[in-house]
């Protein structure tokens, strides 16, 4: 059964889109950096695990952010984000797959392709350490099965953030084998968010699977609630993207320091 009915117009345009989207060329190899451990690696160093995120622009966003996407990455970086978020999407998000390839060029940090992957050949489109696969995206008509594009993904050397909203698409992130599950704090069906998604999903993942909240956390005390929820690492984006991207960043790696200090 589609989903297209239960997702808001401004999604079904994007997943309308993605399924339009040709592929990569040739197969892509990809020698990944470990997301883990470069999570284990800013924990260590007592910061927050922060995936900044590139993003030019949004459906769910006002304005464009037309700066260097290697400036904005090597700022995150500089600020402690653990790992990237690149969005590749063009028509809704402004990305693109050269900008993933310059910004993973010039940082030493795990890099996530952000973009709506839906068949395999998308995979081919450009080399990252991360992709995402959206469990509600998939399954459906027009598009590729969760857990063949998971073993495809991995086949390529990916690793795969498996993206959930629900207890059911966790359970059916786990039964395909997901060891990075995300949950989004954002409902695809009315684009509202609201934090207690991820209070409420979270306690579904075992503690062996690496858990990452995503959307919605705006302020430093979001950032700890998600934390304190059993988050791994927080995926960031407007709030970063919103002024100073390497203070804004310094600001969430360092809020449980801060707390303690």
């Amino acid at each position: 059964m589609s989903t297209d009915g239960e997702i808001a117009p401004k999604v079904r345009s994007i997943l309308d889109a993605a399924r339009e989207r040709s592929g990569g060329g040739e197969r892509v190899a990809v020698d990944a950096r470990s997301l883990p451990a470069a999570f284990d690696r800013a924990e260590a160093d007592g910061r927050v695990p922060i995936i900044a995120e590139v993003k030019p622009t949004s459906p769910t966003t006002d304005g464009e952010r037309r700066d260097d996407p290697v400036e904005l990455a090597e700022q995150m970086v500089d600020g402690g984000a653990a790992a990237l978020s690149v969005l590749t999407e063009p028509e809704h998000f402004g990305g693109s797959t050269d900008a993933l390839e310059r910004v993973r060029a010039a940082v030493d940090v795990p890099v996530l392709r952000k973009d709506f992957v839906v068949r395999e050949a998308q995979l081919d489109a450009v080399e990252s350490d991360v992709v995402l696969l959206i469990v509600r995206f998939l399954d459906e008509e027009g598009t590729d099965d969760l857990g063949d594009l998971l073993e495809a993904a991995r086949d390529r050397g990916f690793q795969v953030l498996v993206e959930t909203h629900t207890t059911g698409e966790v359970e059916r992130a786990l039964d395909v084998g997901a060891e990075i599950v995300g949950v989004n704090n954002r409902d695809l069906a009315e684009l509202e968010v609201d934090l207690e998604t991820f209070e409420g999903v979270a306690p579904e993942v075992p503690e062996n699977v690496t858990l990452i909240a995503e959307s919605g956390i705006a302020t430093r005390n979001d950032a700890l609630a998600m934390r304190e929820a059993g988050a791994d690492a927080l995926l960031i984006g407007s709030a970063i993207m919103d002024g100073d991207v390497a203070e804004n960043t310094r600001r969430f790696a360092s809020a449980e320091r801060d707390i303690q200090s």
